[in-house]
């Protein structure tokens, strides 16, 4: 099962409230708050997709770039030896780090596919 859904390249959480007998979620990878929710998987979709274009409706009429997520840049803190570790293992493979650990991460995502 997949907690997770995309449209126009926002991704969106999937939740379940067996209290309240309701699904909802958030776009999430931006700091704007956009919810939605749905009585059922269809509703769910469909508020995600609404809340998705209000958003950017909203950001259009008031003249603001809307956010983007997942941009390609982020910081990743580790322990000095593994980053001389990573260092080290991508010299001896005549790359840079930063496509050593490009690299890396997408084969621990393919690996996981």
């Amino acid at each position: 099962m997949n907690n997770t859904m995309e449209y126009k390249g926002y991704v969106g959480s999937i939740e379940f409230s067996e209290e309240d007998a309701i699904f909802y979620g958030k776009v999430i990878g931006i700091r704007s708050l956009i919810s939605y929710e749905g009585e059922n998987a269809r509703d769910l979709v469909s508020d995600f997709h609404t809340a998705v274009d209000d958003y950017l409706t909203m950001c259009e009429a008031e003249g603001l770039a809307p956010e983007v997520a997942y941009k390609g840049s982020f910081n990743v803190r580790i322990s000095p030896e593994l980053h001389k570790q990573a260092v080290i293992a991508a010299i001896s493979r005549q790359m840079s780090l930063n496509k050593f650990v490009e690299t890396s991460i997408e084969q621990a995502v393919m690996s996981n596919a």
